[in-house]
């Protein structure tokens, strides 16, 4: 992405592309990627000029079963070590905190991880914890974020609030997140003014996290990069939670940034996305794209998903109903 200085275009050196492959990715598959299949990953961002690589949750598993849930949904040290070694690369690595899953005091002292940035998903309700927690990390030697989940259905003046209260936090980037998949270009629009506006008065970022449910993950990245947001969240093949996200081969196309390479990108869709594929469903269908419009969680069309229920009329008249 360029901007114009005087009659030289010059590219933005703001924008950071940040990789939820295997974070949003493993909501699908509650994180039961092999080592394999993460270190391609690892070493396909590295190549592409990845800006940073969000390895997965670091939930705790004294709240969450290790029997259920693969290794990245706890991202052991040892176990990111195992793929990373101590990542003398340019791209940093991060893991995501769920309030309520995670337990504070086992936060390692940076000095004793490789991870560089803690991004600390929040619902509104839960905000006096998640800007607990980003002290914490700070303290700690962090980079963070805090993505505030569900903002579409938050009222006006109690999102405003909210804002107020993280930009006064020492939060590093403070997210859009598209949860439900429901945002239009032109909401999206409004909502980077709002944030820009609390954010830079202190000192912040903003970010995009976009979901896929009306195909419109990438439009709606596009727009809030256009309107000043400097981190985009991407995935490969939007591989992600239901409909998925933003796909990274697209925006990397798009920013024309000769600093991010294709190449690398397609190779790793070639030996294993499309086989993946096979295995595992994401993407974009008529059940998402109804709650997408509805305005409501996905959890609904995950399960028609999951029960290969193709009765798209009840299912719409069910929501409505509901």
């Amino acid at each position: 992405m360029f901007e114009k200085k005087g009659s030289i275009l010059t590219v933005r050196e703001d924008i950071q592309v940040f990789d939820c492959t295997i974070r949003d990715g493993g909501l699908v598959n509650n994180f039961h990627f092999t080592d394999e299949f993460v270190k391609a990953h690892y070493e396909t961002c590295v190549a592409a000029g990845v800006d940073y690589m969000e390895i997965g949750k670091n939930n705790s598993p004294s709240i969450m079963s290790e029997e259920e849930f693969g290794a990245w949904n706890f991202c052991k040290e040892e176990d990111i070590r195992k793929i990373v070694g101590n990542n003398d690369t340019n791209m940093k690595i991060a893991v995501m905190s769920d309030i309520g899953r995670t337990v504070n005091s086992e936060l390692l002292p940076k000095e004793e991880s490789v991870v560089d940035m803690i991004r600390i998903a929040t619902y509104i309700h839960q905000i006096p914890a998640a800007i607990e927690l980003v002290e914490e990390a700070h303290a700690k030697g962090y980079e963070t974020t805090i993505n505030i989940m569900a903002i579409s259905k938050s009222f006006d003046s109690e999102l405003d609030e909210v804002l107020e209260a993280v930009a006064k936090s020492s939060v590093d980037v403070i997210y859009i997140a598209d949860s439900f998949g429901s945002f239009y270009p032109e909401q999206i629009n409004k909502l980077t003014e709002k944030y820009l506006k609390v954010a830079q008065a202190n000192g912040k970022q903003i970010g995009i996290h976009a979901h896929n449910n009306m195909q419109l993950a990438y439009a709606n990245t596009i727009e809030a990069l256009t309107y000043g947001t400097s981190y985009l969240d991407v995935t490969i093949s939007g591989l992600g939670r239901g409909a998925g996200n933003c796909p990274m081969e697209l925006l990397i196309g798009f920013l024309k940034n000769p600093k991010y390479k294709l190449m690398p990108v397609l190779k790793f869709i070639e030996e294993f996305i499309i086989p993946l594929e096979k295995e595992l469903d994401w993407g974009y269908s008529i059940p998402y794209m109804l709650t997408g419009q509805l305005n409501e969680h996905p959890r609904p069309a995950m399960k028609a998903r999951d029960e290969k229920d193709t009765n798209y009329r009840e299912f719409y008249r069910n929501l409505l109903a509901e």
